[in-house]
């Protein structure tokens, strides 16, 4: 009964501190409240349209134009200008009246014609994902179309339609995007992108609390009276207020962020909450080990905030996992968003059980005991050290 007590006035004194500090309030409260609903807004339409881009037809003849009438009838392209040379094309570039150059070089059907590979040129403004690959994609599916036609006409010849059709695709096929029907960003891009919030956040609110009490207590980052003896009972009374307005937090994202944007919801409810639960365990300990390296509210911003495009890269989702070299592989299971998110994403996009995330799920609650270890060791030493303050001036 004693040790409830304890935790219940721990968790009332950190409830307290949060409540009346704004800065911890608005990180904790209006972030996840709020970024949930820009970067979806953001990325809502899921695909871009009538990208505009300007063309250096350096061929000038009747197969190069016939390349471009093909490109302008693609529903993600525009093209808006016809250059005379690429300094041209460029200028409209740097304006941003054109987000990509498509360049046809003056060999391009005389290579055709002569039996060797000719080139496209497409040059595409990085500064937007979604324009880079609206372009991209367009001018490789219209170059494979050609292809077809170019191999039929002049190197195998059909005697019938049916033939040529035939030739140009021997095995016919149909792309379906599994999850992802139109191939939107959103779709998976904004499911790791909110539990990497979740996380952040958590650190962020933990952190400058810590700075608070270290300021308030001179240094100390507990204060020195009966209820603080005991490291278990500050850890998970320092940690209660979070989970529980963590866990209305993740179900207003994936309720009503996810059907507000029409988001794909296939996970079945009980099954995200039983999944949610250890992430938020998972964050809220890691929280207060890092933590212990805050000693100023401020400190914090520049130890936590940078880390959230290294930790979405890392996550395998928004760059191939494959590709991750080993070492920065191993960093990345360190935090639990490189578990939650990959759980996450295949729970609300794929309808996946806890027995298909497994080792998501079992990873998460390992960082879970290992954490409230760590946190707890971090704590009894704060009070051994509190106490060897105390006994002189007594």
């Amino acid at each position: 009964m004693k040790s409830i007590l304890n935790i219940v006035q721990i968790w009332y004194n950190e409830l307290r501190t949060i409540i009346k500090d704004p800065g911890i309030m608005i990180f904790i409260l209006f972030v996840p409240l709020a970024y949930p609903l820009l970067y979806s807004y953001v990325y809502t339409n899921e695909v871009v349209r009538e990208v505009p881009v300007a063309v250096v037809d350096e061929c000038g003849n009747a197969l190069s134009r016939e390349l471009l009438r093909k490109i302008e009838a693609t529903p993600d392209v525009d093209i808006v200008a016809h250059c005379n040379n690429m300094t041209e094309a460029q200028k409209l570039l740097k304006e941003q009246k054109a987000y990509g150059i498509i360049n046809i070089p003056a060999s391009f059907s005389k290579d055709l014609y002569n039996g060797e590979q000719t080139h496209l040129g497409v040059y595409c403004d990085m500064g937007s994902m979604l324009y880079y690959k609206a372009i991209l994609l367009t001018a490789t599916n219209v170059s494979l179309e050609m292809n077809k036609d170019i191999k039929v006409e002049r190197y195998i010849p059909g005697t019938t339609q049916k033939q040529e059709d035939i030739i140009k695709m021997p095995v016919e096929y149909d792309y379906v995007p599994l999850y992802n029907p139109q191939s939107g960003f959103a779709a998976f891009l904004i499911p790791p992108v909110l539990l990497l919030i979740i996380q952040q956040t958590i650190f962020l609110g933990i952190g400058m609390s810590m700075g608070d009490s270290r300021e308030r207590y001179m240094g100390s980052v507990i204060p020195f009276n009966r209820w603080y003896k005991n490291p278990v009972h500050i850890v998970f009374g320092k940690g209660l207020p979070y989970l529980v307005l963590y866990i209305l937090l993740a179900v207003y994202m994936f309720v009503a962020v996810t059907k507000i944007f029409t988001l794909p919801q296939l996970g079945d409810y009980w099954t995200f909450i039983a999944f949610i639960v250890p992430y938020l365990l998972a964050c809220i300990f890691m929280g207060m080990v890092l933590s212990s390296f805050v000693y100023r509210r401020e400190d914090c911003i520049m130890l936590f905030v940078f880390m959230s495009v290294p930790l979405l890269f890392m996550s395998g989702l928004s760059y191939p996992g494959a590709s991750i070299p080993d070492f920065w592989k191993y960093i990345s299971y360190i935090f639990p968003s490189t578990f939650g998110t990959n759980g996450y994403a295949r729970i609300t996009a794929m309808g996946a059980s806890l027995q298909d995330v497994k080792t998501e799920y079992c990873a998460l609650w390992i960082q879970v005991g290992i954490y409230f270890v760590i946190a707890c060791m971090y704590y009894r030493h704060q009070i051994l050290q509190l106490i060897k303050k105390i006994k002189p001036t007594e």
